[in-house]
């Protein structure tokens, strides 16, 4: 086989109609060989002929879309300075844009050979692993985006849906069962409708860069469902397409990208630059082991047979090093400029801004994104913590950064499943969290409210389930959180009891409530809408089946109805996602009214000793639309209704009195009720007043069930 020099950039495979360059990262390479495979499986080598600032690199004429390659690398030998390097190994591309195929999990996958104890004897496992690895393909990237243009929705409009690419549509009858668990089922017309319905803009997709089922997980019958176990952070996972895996995936990728940005939806992906999928030291040799262990991972300075684990996978990506910053810089802009995405999720996100050893909010990774012409530009999303120590760091990450607030989720459930708490962090929590985000300069967006997420109960097992039923995970039930801080209304699990179904439903409706009127961004679960059980499991990242498909033929229709209903709300009420903070004082001169008040249940404003009772269930809040401080897109200031929400959290009924302040309202319409799940479309008409509608004057008195939520329109 020919092979000429070719050139070091760009990394990986590119092909340019006439042939492919390859190239690829290694500083402790001696020799690099690029390995093809025909469709029986035969390989063929040649040795990268050229090296340029430690790339190794050559370009094969007549080598096209289509080819499946990887790589062996010769070098040393030394496990005791971090160094890896067994040509027996196959290896992918880094950079490669497609991969075919999972790992069999047979001894030869390893590096070491293992003594009678199975632990490593760090000698060197010289088993040919090609017959048992997935294989990198080379891509053709052309595509007619045919004008594609991202929605770009503004931050504090945006409504996101955490989704799996495969669990959305597998049992949808709507969708034909080829493409039900592909990246074309989320671009079905029948998924579309089902998102344009509900009135969400972005999809936050679980991660879709190529992953690997665990030999641990496979061996007791299982999978990698969620598919935090990235080995290419450029290729869509090959599983979730259904025009194949020879580079097709790509294509259909692009495809689904431009009929959702057709319809106003954003793409987020949740990616995982932590750590990868070859483990811990016992793990297998796939990629980046191989090509140069010591340059891309992080290894334990006093043992460096050993790694730096701040993930809990057994391994950390060493983002202190350049080649590892171009990688994730790399990835992330080809997934903008060449994939269209509209954003990312960046899983235990602190892991990447860690130094030496703490987390620096200055690292060099923020730096690179901050300065970065095309990645500054998308949503940016951290999960604020990692397993290692200082890891927390809600609050924490610099602008233009948003987080996924773990810390509104727990007091959201502990105020509805009434717990003594402090009133005000629920306070703060509802106004977007400014304890957290206003002090740098950053805006209510920052907050991404959630109450469940992919990782623990969905909102239906979250009021049914006291404890996790996680048997069919294979862990004794040893896995997943113990505490679902929530209230499940009495009765564990599935009941007929027409009692408990209902006060599950109105703790549902409260949830929703609070996180869709929240100020910050709100992201609902996907299938919580419907009403999606996962049988009290809370941790179901290896159950690929039934247990975490949603389930279309037993859709809560009410349930859907108010949390679309809920959406229309917020989306037509600039007073429920504002731009910047309350300041708490009137916001025009003249103006009698703040742009926020809250109060006790007798009608007076809140004292400070009000805040500290933890006892207190109980609380109302004014949000003045007529004063908002906020403009639009063209700088027109908004002008919107006024609302005052009653929240009772106590198991019994409590009186409210409205307020008697000039300038605060003085005739108040009703228009939704968690209480009353009957109400047409889940609320109550918006425009005047139907003939005999109870309208509700400053001074009354109003009865506000047990455990639920009043929202009044001021008239």
């Amino acid at each position: 086989m020919k092979i000429f020099p070719g050139s070091a950039y760009p990394l990986g495979a590119s092909f340019d109609g006439a042939g492919t360059n390859f190239s690829v990262f290694s500083e402790v390479a001696q020799r690099i060989e690029i390995c093809l495979f025909d469709e029986q499986g035969r390989e063929s080598r040649a040795e990268l002929p050229e090296v340029t600032a430690f790339c190794r690199h050559g370009y094969l004429p007549g080598v096209g879309p289509g080819q499946r390659y990887g790589f062996r690398v010769h070098g040393p030998w030394a496990p005791e300075a971090g160094h890896l390097c067994l040509p027996a190994k196959l290896l992918l591309d880094p950079y490669a844009k497609a991969i075919a195929g999972q790992v069999v999990w047979h001894d030869a996958v390893y590096p070491y050979s293992r003594d009678s104890r199975g632990d490593a004897s760090w000698r060197p496992n010289n088993l040919d692993s090609a017959p048992y690895v997935p294989r990198s393909v080379v891509v053709d990237t052309s595509f007619d985006w045919e004008g594609d243009q991202p929605p770009r929705v503004p931050a504090h409009e945006s409504i996101i849906y955490e989704v799996h690419v495969k669990g959305f549509s597998m049992r949808h009858p709507g969708i034909p069962s080829e493409l039900r668990g592909t990246y074309a089922g989320l671009a079905h017309p029948a998924a579309i409708a089902h998102w344009k319905r509900l009135g969400i803009t972005a999809l936050e997709l679980l991660p879709v860069h190529q992953f690997i089922h665990d030999g641990a997980l496979v061996a007791r019958g299982l999978r990698n469902y969620w598919g935090y176990n990235s080995i290419g952070y450029l290729a869509p996972h090959d599983e979730y397409s259904a025009a194949g895996a020879a580079g097709q995936q790509v294509r259909e990728w692009k495809q689904m990208v431009k009929a959702l940005h057709r319809e106003g939806i954003e793409v987020i992906l949740d990616v995982v630059y932590n750590h990868t999928a070859e483990g811990n030291h016992l793990g297998p040799i796939l990629c980046f082991r191989g090509l140069d262990n010591a340059a891309f991972y992080r290894l334990r300075p006093d043992d460096r047979r050993h790694y730096v684990d701040y993930t809990g996978t057994g391994n950390t990506l060493d983002a202190r090093r350049p080649n590892v910053l171009q990688l994730i810089m790399d990835s992330l802009r080809y997934w903008v400029q060449e994939m269209h995405v509209d954003g990312f999720r960046f899983d235990l996100a602190t892991t990447l801004a860690r130094e030496a050893h703490d987390y620096d909010r200055f690292s060099p990774f923020f730096a690179l994104v901050l300065q970065d012409p095309v990645v500054r530009r998308v949503k940016l999303i951290a999960e604020p913590w990692d397993l290692g120590e200082g890891g927390y760091q809600a609050g924490n990450f610099p602008p233009p950064w948003s987080e996924w607030n773990g810390k509104y989720r727990d007091t959201v459930r502990d105020f509805w499943r009434g717990a003594d708490h402090n009133l005000g962090d629920f306070a703060d929590r509802f106004t977007g969290t400014s304890s957290l985000f206003a002090a740098a300069a950053r805006p209510p967006a920052a907050s991404i409210d959630f109450v469940t997420a992919h990782d623990g109960f969905t909102l239906a097992d979250l009021v049914s389930y006291d404890e996790k039923h996680n048997l069919a995970n294979g862990e004794d039930n040893r896995d997943g959180t113990d505490d679902n801080r929530s209230w499940n209304c009495g009765v564990e699990g599935p009941t007929e009891d027409p009692a408990v179904r209902a006060l599950r439903g109105r703790q549902q409706r409260n949830f929703l409530t609070t996180l869709l009127l929240s100020q910050g961004v709100p992201m609902l679960l996907g299938g919580d809408e419907i009403g999606r059980t996962q049988r009290g499991n809370n941790n179901a990242y290896c159950q690929d089946n039934e247990i975490s498909w949603l389930d279309w033929q037993a859709v809560d229709e009410p349930l859907l109805r108010f949390t679309a209903a809920l959406i229309g709300l917020r989306r037509r009420h600039p007073v429920f996602r504002r731009r910047h903070w309350f300041l708490g004082k009137p916001l025009t001169r003249g103006a009698r009214a703040s742009d926020i008040g809250w109060f006790r249940p007798d009608g007076a404003r809140m004292r400070k000793a009000d805040w500290r009772q933890g006892f207190a269930r109980s609380l109302g809040l004014f949000l003045n639309g007529h004063g908002i401080h906020d403009l639009d897109a063209r700088g027109q200031r908004l002008v919107d209704d006024s609302f005052y929400l009653l929240f009772n959290a106590h198991h019994e009924p409590v009186p409210f009195r409205l307020p008697v302040r000039p300038g605060w309202g003085e005739r108040w319409l009703p228009v939704l009720d968690t209480a009353a799940p009957d109400q047409p479309e889940g609320t109550a008409p918006e425009g005047a007043p139907a003939p005999g509608q109870q309208l509700l004057a400053a001074g009354h008195e109003v009865l506000v069930a047990g455990r639920s939520i009043l929202l009044l329109r001021r008239i």
